[in-house]
């Protein structure tokens, strides 16, 4: 008798903390079980959206990282352009150097960086031949460089 009391007084205790866990304001037994194969349901939903957007964040970032970041800025008779990107493709300042001598600019000064990420900062001045172009100009021709280069 004793033996089944302590069983029967364990099963109380579970079935409370599983009632507390849940949040069930279930009473018997089977009620407080379908309160926490609902609540077991729930979690399973969050746990599949959570990694959802996980792995939309995941995919974004990575096609984010793969594009480059281009600024250029007027100067007093030329262009600074700055070129950044996460990873270094092979034949990358090659391209970017074909745009500049495409649209008549002469570089007048560059750095560039391309061990594991690549960094070009270059100061272009417009040839004398060349009619006058813009900033924005230039930083389409150097995308397009680029994209072209995949």
């Amino acid at each position: 008798m004793a033996s089944e009391q302590r069983k029967k007084a364990a099963m109380q205790r579970k079935l409370q903390q599983l009632r507390s866990v849940t949040n069930s304001s279930a009473v018997n037994k089977a009620s407080i079980i379908v309160d926490a194969t609902r609540y077991i349901e729930e979690l399973k939903q969050k746990v599949e959206g959570l990694n959802s957007e996980l792995e939309t964040a995941e995919s974004s970032s990575t096609s984010q990282d793969k594009l480059p970041m281009v600024t250029v800025e007027t100067l007093e008779k030329g262009f600074l352009i700055n070129v950044f990107s996460e990873r270094n493709c092979p034949g990358m300042l090659v391209a970017i150097l074909d745009a500049f001598e495409e649209l008549g600019l002469d570089v007048l000064d560059v750095r560039v960086s391309c061990e594991d990420t690549f960094q070009l900062e270059a100061v272009g001045g417009e040839s004398q031949e060349n009619e006058s172009i813009d900033a924005q100009v230039v930083k389409q021709a150097v995308l397009q460089a680029i994209n072209n280069m995949d």
